[in-house]
């Protein structure tokens, strides 16, 4: 069996807030610091009323109209995303009653991988004769666990990957296809290096207060596991598929920050004409960061086009994705 992805959709917040806007309201810093050391213009960032379930929304809805589908066509519903609308009931619960749909619906969840480890489920149980067609689904709201202000330079160290964050949703249509579709998936985990970063609030270690619930990390030393372990997995799709990245219409990777984004071209030798750019414009997006650069390139992919899609997740994990247009 051929299972692909058939429908994309994506979601954007009208409200835009530009880097210096936001390096104004978190403290006394030096001029363009945050600009500088994230290469981040502005991002769109989700108004008081707009939650996680509501940007999946927004994009599910325009993966169904994609795919020319009906809420009722899908009898698999995996939000799988960092960012949740509360702790239970799964957030997926609260989309589908947005929706409209009566699929199987629950959370699937792993940092910034949580979209692409959700196609893959997708994938799966479709294989397996568990689901029929799957709509999966992100929303992120990373922009609520950024440090509102910081006393100085050491805080801001420690929450400086908080300020790269923009908000987003997006959605796919999983089912099977008559030629196509999903060709290869790889990961690879290195759970030892799970303290780098994250947010360590609302679980049973720090079940309250305002000072877990902010993203804290070291930038430096995540950027340097991700640079010891991105290599060897895409070496082993090289070797597996036979595809040179010259191969593929389009390159979609994870973007932190815009010199991350320049090291992951230095080290992988990836093409630069072959990525959608969207870090200095949105930031980084979490999980959505693939699915909104899967929306923008997908009218004008054909059928046999090849997209390899390249995730990274806190915790930390490594994911690649080949899919060919059907």
């Amino acid at each position: 069996m051929r299972v692909g992805i058939t429908g994309v959709g994506a979601h954007l917040p009208e409200h835009e807030v530009t880097t210096a806007a936001l390096q104004e309201r978190i403290g006394e810093l030096p001029r363009g610091l945050l600009a500088r050391l994230t290469g981040i213009e502005r991002r769109r960032i989700a108004a008081g009323d707009e939650y996680a379930s509501t940007l999946g929304l927004h994009a599910a809805r325009a993966a169904l109209a994609t795919a020319e589908l009906d809420p009722l066509d899908i009898d698999l519903l995996l939000f799988a995303s960092a960012s949740r609308d509360m702790v239970e009931p799964a957030t997926a619960h609260i989309l589908q009653d947005g929706l409209g749909s009566r699929a199987h619906a629950m959370d699937v969840t792993n940092a910034c991988n949580s979209f692409v480890n959700g196609i893959d489920l997708a994938r799966s149980m479709i294989m397996a004769g568990r689901a029929r067609r799957a709509l999966v689904v992100t929303g992120e709201t990373p922009s609520r666990v950024m440090r509102p202000r910081v006393s100085g330079m050491a805080e801001m160290r420690q929450a400086f990957a908080g300020y790269t964050f923009g908000d987003a949703g997006a959605a796919v249509v999983v089912e099977p296809v008559s030629r196509g579709g999903i060709l290869d998936i790889d990961t690879e985990t290195f759970s030892e290096h799970w303290t780098v970063g994250g947010i360590p609030g609302g679980g049973s270690r720090h079940p309250r207060g305002d000072e877990h619930s902010y993203f804290t990390g070291d930038g430096h030393r995540l950027r340097g596991v991700f640079e010891k372990i991105g290599g060897s997995i895409l070496d082993r799709v090289r070797s597996r598929t036979g595809l040179e990245f010259t191969d593929y219409a389009r390159v979609l990777v994870h973007q932190v920050t815009l010199p991350y984004l320049e090291r992951f071209i230095e080290v992988t030798g990836v093409p630069r004409d072959k990525l959608e750019i969207t870090v200095t414009s949105l930031g980084n997006m979490a999980s959505a960061t693939l699915g909104v650069q899967l929306d923008r390139i997908f009218p004008g992919l054909a059928a046999g086009d090849r997209v390899l899609l390249v995730g990274l997740g806190g915790g930390v994990s490594m994911m690649t994705m080949v899919w060919e247009r059907s």
